[in-house]
């Protein structure tokens, strides 16, 4: 894996750094007595290095996490299929056009129980990103998916989505092929589902791309991950009318894992390892481990009529609205949500 460090953490690299080499001296020493002399410096540094982890990660502004949620080490989609579930089967097509390498999906165990697992992968050297289109799937990546859940919706088994995609793709050929009609078919059927969804933000959650996947009972976010109807650098072009005033941009999104639970929309909250999931796979994937295993189980003791429920009366209670006659200027009707269709 490539060694790569963001400007807010390279005080830590280097910090750490030092203290592997004073591992290593002491290591040395250890046969002639000339490692203990060290063991207080090294606690000393280790202390130093956790102090900074801290500090650095707790006053991290929206832009940060952002360039946290793209870190080229962070694990992608495949990398948790691999620590959480067994028996993992890749299936692929749309049954219609083509296989889209940028949306994965197959079957796998979860604790034992059968699943249904889909997600945005992206690909770690550019060859690999122009296969996967660097996470953004095209028409048939949506219908792959919405293949999947029709097939999990009929042998009962809950669909666990990851979302990691700065937006479905861009290009003409897809929208040639009715980008926006995949993506609305598949808002409208996960909608209906008869079996429990889960679905987990790790890493990015741009546009209609994330939402395609993302109509569930829980929504999941990893600490330094972002979920916003745009990415900043598209708000930013349309906004400013320059892409490079990003930073801007997401502090008026408001699009982080924090933003997103205090509004709401959020069910849970997964911390991350210190300083970021691609510093330490494992324990990351060990709390995701926890969360999903406990959601799933209370979504398992509800009926196929309950889970559809559910599912609605989430999203009905996202941004609520405080219905008032008298918060309205004079002689304008008071603002209401449209009545439910049956």
């Amino acid at each position: 894996m490539s060694t790569f460090a963001l400007d807010f953490e390279k005080p830590l690299l280097e910090l750490e750094a030092k203290l592997v080499e004073l591992k290593r001296h002491a290591a040395i020493g250890a046969g002639d007595g000339d490692g203990a002399s060290l063991d207080g410096e090294i606690r000393r540094l280790e202390r130093r290095c956790a102090k900074l982890t801290q500090e650095i990660f707790a006053e991290l502004s929206r832009w940060q996490m952002v360039q946290l949620s793209r870190h080229p080490n962070r694990p992608y989609m495949l990398d948790y299929v691999q620590r959480l579930f067994t028996d993992w089967l890749e299936l692929h097509g749309d049954r219609a056009f083509a296989d889209d390498q940028a949306l994965v999906g197959g079957l796998a165990r979860f604790d034992g129980e059968p699943v249904m697992i889909l997600g945005q992968q992206k690909g770690r050297s550019t060859k690999e990103n122009l296969l996967r289109s660097f996470g953004m799937p095209r028409p048939e990546g949506y219908r792959k998916a919405l293949r999947l859940m029709k097939l999990a919706e009929r042998f009962d088994r809950p669909v666990i989505a990851f979302i990691d995609t700065p937006g479905a793709y861009p290009g003409i050929d897809a929208e040639e092929r009715g980008q926006a009609e995949a993506i609305a078919a598949c808002l409208e059927e996960m909608a209906a589902l008869r079996v429990p969804v889960l679905s987990i933000v790790i890493g990015e959650g741009g546009s209609g791309g994330a939402l395609a996947i993302g109509v569930c009972n829980r929504l999941l976010m990893l600490q330094y991950s972002w979920y916003s109807v745009i990415s900043p650098e598209s708000c930013a072009a349309i906004l400013y009318r320059d892409s490079k005033k990003g930073e801007k941009a997401a502090e008026a999104l408001k699009l982080t894992s924090r933003d997103a639970f205090e509004n709401g929309i959020v069910d849970e909250l997964i911390e991350e390892a210190p300083g970021g999931a691609h510093r330490d796979w494992e324990a990351t994937a060990g709390n995701l481990r926890a969360a999903m295993r406990k959601h799933l189980r209370e979504l398992r003791e509800m009926s196929p009529e309950q889970v559809v429920q559910d599912r609605y009366d989430k999203f009905r209670k996202i941004g609520p609205i405080t219905d008032s006659e008298a918060a309205q200027p004079e002689g304008e009707p008071a603002r209401r949500w449209p009545q439910d269709r049956s």
